[in-house]
């Protein structure tokens, strides 16, 4: 249990918040089954892409790391070993599904595994594509949950029409296409974080772009490549929010990474009336990135559902809390997929931000929040149920609360943001 800070006056400084997840977790994937040396740089040292390098150390790819920086030496795709050991995903999805979709190339046997979070988070969503690919899988609910287990190879490409729009089922398909024999398609019905694509290109790869579809080419040769991998926006969001409902706060954040796919956070704080900027904006063409400086604002009621929601799905937490301090009802909607996430962040969020004073319902598809709404409690006690993001949004919160706050399972933080209260601090 960890006493959070509450009643925070203001917060000024600057801070460069940790190297990107989606970012992180694909540039150790693509240098383990690309020829030749990758660097990467600013690279997130979270205990989910700790777990994707521990992966492919098993599978015998030499990776060395000092701090945030990564060397990856690959030796292609016909370099991987079969494991001796299990392969354990701790509580990462990302590397769960994205590395099936790279097993699925492989002729050897694999199992997966991760912790009691990842038992519960559906898998079919991929493991279905794949075997209609060729690969061989079994597990839980007919591979529906972990353990499961693979074997793969001789690939037959196809043209995918995913019902979901989820840059990890994306990923997995044109991982697994990469080994193919032939042309591979992935359709979906609203754009998704187009990670994977702008990498694969990266390391010398072709991806072709046709509106919502995506296709590779099988047994392309990659080759290594230096990265720099920006700040994450996921984990930008929570001081942002922070910035803009905390008062007398001024916070600038370098170096964020500004992927057109990710940037629904910012939208939605320039919808709602937030005074933020955005400076040094560079590197268009692979991973963009720029400053991001917030004040405290007054903010304005929106809706937020339809097109947005892929681009901001991991921020919904912390978007409801903002919303808590904007007047008017929020609504946010078409946002079922929290429900499959770490935790049911939909009932989660609606749950823990109650304890605190928020107005806020759960809806069928996503939440109602009104208001504003003064934040307090007497001695209240939330609960991040294992999910980073909840436990980060809860922290936040407890910073325009009155009263006493304690986060019960904090240490779910270090998935992604392992500096986060040391950032808080700094800013305090």
């Amino acid at each position: 249990m960890q006493a959070l800070r509450t009643n925070v006056q203001s917060l000024r400084g600057t801070i460069e918040v940790p190297g990107d997840k989606s970012i992180s977790h694909r540039a150790v994937m693509l240098g383990a089954i690309a020829r030749g040396t990758t660097t990467i740089a600013h690279f997130l040292t979270g205990e989910d892409c700790l777990s994707t390098i521990d992966c492919f150390r098993k599978m015998g790819v030499d990776i060395a790391q000092n701090g945030t920086d990564v060397v990856v030496k690959g030796n292609g795709i016909a370099g991987l070993l079969e494991p001796q050991e299990i392969l354990n995903v701790g509580n990462s999805g990302t590397t769960t599904r994205l590395l099936l979709g790279i097993l699925a190339g492989c002729s050897f046997h694999a199992c997966l595994i991760g912790d009691e979070s990842i038992a519960k988070r559906p898998m079919k969503r991929v493991t279905e594509p794949l075997r209609m690919m060729g690969a061989r899988i079994d597990g839980r609910d007919g591979g529906n949950y972990t353990p499961i287990s693979i074997r793969g190879g001789s690939l037959q490409p196809i043209h995918y029409t995913s019902p979901v729009a989820s840059a990890q089922v994306k990923s997995a398909i044109l991982l697994a296409g990469l080994m193919a024999d032939g042309t591979t398609t992935v359709t979906e019905p609203i754009k998704s974080r187009d990670h994977t694509e702008r990498m694969v290109r990266l390391f010398g790869g072709e991806v072709i772009t046709n509106g919502l579809s995506v296709s590779v080419t099988g047994k392309q040769q990659l080759r290594g490549a230096d990265i720099y991998v920006p700040g994450d926006i996921s984990s930008a969001a929570f001081f942002l929010v922070a910035g803009a409902i905390v008062p007398n706060s001024e916070i600038v954040l370098k170096n964020v990474g500004l992927n057109p796919t990710r940037t629904g956070m910012i939208d939605v704080l320039q919808q709602m009336g937030a005074d933020l900027t955005i400076e040094n904006i560079r590197n268009a063409e692979t991973e963009p990135l720029g400053d991001i400086t917030i004040r405290t604002s007054k903010l304005k009621a929106v809706e937020i559902g339809g097109a947005l929601i892929p681009r901001l799905i991991d921020e919904i937490p912390i978007i409801a809390l903002l919303a808590t301090q904007a007047e008017g009802t929020t609504v946010i909607k078409d946002a079922s997929e929290l429900k499959v996430k770490e935790t049911n962040r939909i009932d989660t969020v609606v749950s823990e931000l109650r304890k605190l004073g928020a107005e806020i319902e759960a809806t069928e598809d996503g939440m109602r929040i009104y208001g504003k709404t003064a934040l307090k409690a007497k001695e209240a006690i939330v609960d991040s149920y294992g999910d980073h993001r909840i436990g980060m949004m809860l922290a936040i919160a407890a910073c325009i609360t009155e009263g006493t706050v304690s986060l019960k399972r904090s240490e779910a933080i270090a998935v992604s943001y392992p500096t986060f209260f040391e950032h808080l601090q700094v800013l305090c």
